[in-house]
């Protein structure tokens, strides 16, 4: 999904025989909707105007989240994090942690 530089590769203009946009758009189609599902949930739906499911050049999916007022992005970040907070929580509590894998980016706990 990435380019040289580690970027998201360019939104497709032109199709490439054999690549295989219609699975990438629809990957991301569905993961756009349960955005989009949660979004309401928070009460932030029609703060996300722009959240659509795209493909790039490459046929790799991806979701657009489009421009956002920075308040919208706060309070997603808040949601995010308490989410994050509490998945932890529950698994420090969790009487068997063997073989959990710790979320992306958070460091193995210790045994």
């Amino acid at each position: 999904m990435t380019d040289r530089q580690g970027v998201c590769a360019k939104r497709v203009e032109d199709f490439i025989p054999g690549v295989p946009y219609v699975r990438g758009w629809t990957q991301a189609k569905r993961g756009a909707n349960a955005l989009a599902e949660i979004l309401r949930e928070l009460g932030l739906g029609s703060d996300f105007p722009g959240l659509i499911g795209d493909v790039n050049i490459n046929g790799d999916g991806i979701v657009r989240l489009g421009p956002v007022r920075p308040e919208a992005a706060k309070l997603l970040a808040s949601a995010l994090s308490t989410g994050m907070v509490r998945e932890l929580a529950e698994r420090e509590a969790s009487p068997d942690r063997r073989g959990v894998p710790s979320p992306p980016g958070m460091p193995a706990r210790a045994e």
